[in-house]
């Protein structure tokens, strides 16, 4: 177990290492900086003075050491627009993004698990079809369209829900949360419903196929023969074998829900960091986008290394010793 821990860490060390190269070589390749950075009238003493400050008139190998040597303590220089450091502006928006991504997650789980288990013990239903027939929408529907109708229809026609902003929040260990309070809540709802669209339909759709293939299975006949009450047989024996693929995909697209959340939070105005990389990216604030490109490889990397870890309390037969 040791052993493959280390290995396992290794590989994530080479991961990240291989990273910070693509995404330097990916951010110096988009546009010039200094374009935005001087005006236009400044003389070439001016220019000049604002290039060597940030570091712009060295060669991209020394640029890139000094990219890792700040990444190694957790430095990626001032943004280039609001002057502060990087890693504390993104972190700043952080625990609004993670509000709306656990917001989103839960509200899938929450609908798809159910909905999913229903579909897949009575296939055949009417209720059955029509679950699978509104899973498609999930898919289909763009993020953007739904959230503009979410909020012509429960904003601005039936007036019941805010259309923007995180509205009232409240401190808690030192973070300021929106949904500790009834505004913030009402702020969460819509956003949150939009971001959690998609994956609704991706956690029934999965729930559903897991289901129809672990109810057939012998380990499943036995149970049953040996007159295991159903909701046993359904809740203990199916639901922790068809939860190993579930918890891979709820894992990773909890990943994608905070680094891609940038549709839904420029519509609703929501101040986390997908609003916050999108204005970075307008602008060519390089350190921010840098840092928040290696926060979201740190993340991945992370939510990789504990999904292997659950595999083994979800299943003894997955082993993190093992050569395959």
């Amino acid at each position: 177990m040791a052993t493959s821990l280390i290995r396992r860490m290794m590989q994530a060390l080479l991961v990240i290492f291989a990273m910070t190269v693509i995404v330097f070589v990916g951010v110096n390749v988009i546009g010039n900086p200094v374009d935005i950075l001087i005006n236009p009238d400044a003389n070439q003493a001016e220019r000049a003075r604002v290039i060597a400050h940030y570091g712009l008139d060295q060669p991209l190998w020394r640029q890139y050491l000094a990219f890792l040597s700040g990444l190694i303590h957790g430095e990626f220089g001032d943004s280039f627009v609001y002057n502060r450091p990087a890693l504390g502006l993104i972190l700043d928006r952080l625990p609004a993004t993670l509000e709306l991504a656990i917001s989103a997650l839960l509200i899938a789980l929450v609908i798809g698990l159910p909905l999913g288990l229903y579909a897949g013990i009575y296939p055949e239903r009417l209720p059955s079809r029509v679950i699978m027939s509104g899973s498609i929408l999930g898919f289909s529907l763009p993020t953007f369209w739904v959230g503009l109708m979410l909020i012509m229809v429960f904003a601005v026609e039936l007036g019941w829900l805010p259309t923007n902003g995180r509205g009232e929040t409240v401190e808690f260990l030192g973070v300021h949360w929106s949904f500790l309070t009834m505004d913030g809540l009402s702020h969460l709802l819509l956003p949150a419903f939009n971001l959690a669209l998609f994956k609704t339909s991706l956690v029934l759709r999965l729930t559903r196929a897991g289901m129809q293939e672990v109810l057939p299975q012998d380990f499943i006949k036995f149970a049953r023969a040996k007159g295991v009450r159903e909701q046993r047989v359904i809740f203990v024996h199916a639901l922790k074998n068809l939860m190993i693929p579930v918890v891979t995909i709820i894992g990773l697209e909890f990943g994608s829900l905070i680094a891609f959340s940038v549709v839904t939070e420029s519509i609703f105005a929501w101040p986390g960091m997908g609003k916050l990389i999108i204005d970075s990216i307008n602008l060519l604030d390089r350190p921010v986008i840098v840092a928040y490109l290696m926060m979201m490889v740190l993340l991945f990397v992370t939510l990789n290394f504990v999904i292997d870890i659950c595999y083994t309390l979800l299943d003894p037969r997955v082993r993190l010793d093992s050569k395959a």
